[in-house]
């Protein structure tokens, strides 16, 4: 009982240290985490790297391979790019493994002390993070130490230590323990940490070492498959094609690499155990991708055969929030953003059906803009769900600003729905009482209407560009079309008043100048949140 006390515990610190060390490098890599997935290409060579970069900062191949599978249902990512990701995913992981082997757990005290020291007196917000990152360094290597002082009563227990040995005489057992482990515990660092403490107490053997390693990279696919369910279809694939890679990768090694492998790792370290399955993972890792990169194809033939189905067309609607891109704050800030403005082309084309039902008296149109008033009015609840569930991970001050200004611009894309909403139901009112307006009132609406589509349009340009400039303009034209509403009604209650106009029509014209002035002020507004936004990041 007191060796599974104090291995669960050992490991509760280990998990904690690399939960928090992740948290500090999120925070410290902040923009950077975003640029790097920006780096994605159809080239599957970027792939690899973008997702060893990423996996590298985040601490855990599980948690990156959750996260393309949570691009790939929000239609950030293709398939073909998600190959290259998870497998750049199982070599960035490798790092965990090698850092562990560095038996420096004696300093371990020291570098949470000093950390801790800098966290609590420093003021630069970098430095804080990067402390942050050291804290959880320091407590993973107290985790091990643990889990190691709790396995060192196994080393007298001989019927423990002939189990880890028959590991070594039936390989598939080795690997099916390996499994089992990163099944139940979800985690192929924590079962690799495992592993490492078992062989840095003598406990393992490398003939068993290796097999319960590759069993560790099969069990580590199941987190993303499990993660996948309730996924599109492409999803599932991706969740697929990351199964098949790594049992695929176990059984080539285990059937014809595995002794070049074990004379490669005991030439390197002769004598250390430890240090020949951080090092077996590596290469096994680096080298399976290197096998398996040029036939990454028939890894997606064989899951859309497993996965059968078309490609989801998802164009209207939420399509890039997934819940499992919260794993990464500041990534999914970004998928946050470019919903945002998804959300805000959906108001643009619900706007544009309703002034076309106005100028072309058409149902159909009204009856398009509002289904879109409808999609935009869901898309701002989920987007308004979304953010609070990012506010509440460990993102950081200047994020949290951002979270908040996206807050009040997805509310004045909501706003603008509801104005083409109005605008629907004035040309309805149109179209069903049979009215008309003169041509010089046509002529005026079109007028006022583009420059309202277009300080709309230029806002969503300069939110997507961040374009401080052509948000300026946006403001400008605000400006502008104040006065031209001022101008049009004091123009239409002149020819109201000259009988010019029925005042049925008039009272419409003066309601559809005033829906279009509110647009063009919510405009301005999502304009002021992109200069905000550019001040906050210089």
């Amino acid at each position: 009982m007191e060796i599974a006390f104090g291995l669960i515990g050992g490991l509760g610190l280990f998990l904690y240290g690399m939960n928090v060390m992740s948290n500090g490098l999120q925070k410290a890599a902040g923009d950077k985490l975003k640029s790097i997935i920006g780096l994605l290409t159809n080239n599957r060579f970027m792939g690899v790297i973008v997702g060893a970069m990423v996996t590298m900062i985040v601490q855990s191949s599980s948690a990156t391979t959750v996260m393309v599978v949570g691009f790939v249902n929000a239609g950030m990512m293709k398939l073909t790019q998600a190959v290259g990701v998870i497998m750049g995913a199982n070599i960035g992981t490798t790092i965990t493994a090698q850092i562990i082997t560095f038996k420096i757990e004696k300093y371990a005290p020291i570098i949470v002390g000093l950390s801790v020291g800098v966290w609590l007196f420093t003021e630069n917000r970098k430095i804080k993070q990067f402390a942050e990152a050291f804290i959880g360094f320091g407590i993973l290597f107290i985790g091990m130490k643990y889990m190691g002082d709790a396995l060192k009563p196994l080393r007298t227990y001989e019927p423990f230590r002939e189990l880890l040995i028959s590991f070594g005489e039936h390989q598939f057992l080795g690997i099916f323990a390996g499994f089992v482990i990163t099944v139940a515990v979800q985690s192929s660092s924590a079962s690799t940490g495992i592993l490492l403490a078992l062989a840095m107490e003598g406990l393992v053997p490398i003939n068993s070492g290796l097999p319960i390693l590759f069993g560790i990279n099969i069990g580590t696919t199941t987190t993303a498959l499990l993660s996948s369910i309730g996924a599109n279809r492409t999803a599932k694939r991706a969740a697929a094609v990351h199964f098949f890679f790594n049992v695929f990768g176990t059984l080539i090694f285990m059937l014809v690499l595995r002794k070049p492998v074990y004379n490669i790792i005991t030439y390197i370290d002769p004598d250390n155990v430890a240090r020949q399955i951080a090092n077996a993972h590596t290469i096994f890792n680096i080298s399976n991708t290197l096998i398996q990169l040029p036939f990454a194809g028939v890894l997606v033939y064989l899951a859309k055969k497993i996965i059968p189905g078309g490609e989801e067309d998802q164009s209207i609607g939420i399509k890039y929030l997934d819940d499992r891109i919260l794993e990464t704050p500041s990534i999914a800030l970004g998928s946050a953003m470019k919903e945002t403005l998804h959300m805000g082309n959906v108001a643009k084309e619900s706007l544009e059906s309703s002034m076309e039902g106005v100028f072309i008296r058409s149902q159909k149109k009204i009856d398009e803009t509002f289904r879109l008033e409808k999609i935009v009015n869901e898309m701002e609840r989920e987007l308004a769900k979304y953010l609070v569930k990012l506010s509440n991970t460990s993102i950081s001050p200047r994020n949290r600003e951002t979270v908040d200004g996206l807050f009040n611009t997805i509310n004045d894309i909501e706003r603008v729905g509801d104005h083409a909403d109005n605008l629907a139901e004035l040309a309805q009112y149109i179209l069903d009482n049979n009215l008309h307006f003169s041509d010089i009132a046509i002529e005026e609406l079109r007028m006022m209407y583009g420059l309202v589509i277009k300080a709309y349009s230029d806002a969503l340009t300069a939110m997507k560009t961040l374009d401080s400039s052509l948000a300026m303009k946006v403001v400008e034209i605000e400006g502008k079309v104040d006065h031209v509403e001022k101008t049009l009604r004091a123009n239409h209650i002149g020819r109201l008043n000259a009988q010019q106009c029925v005042p049925s029509s008039g009272v419409i014209f003066l309601d559809i100048i005033s829906n279009m002035e509110r647009i063009s002020d919510h405009a301005s507004n999502i304009a002021m949140a992109v200069m905000d936004e550019i001040k906050a990041n210089k």
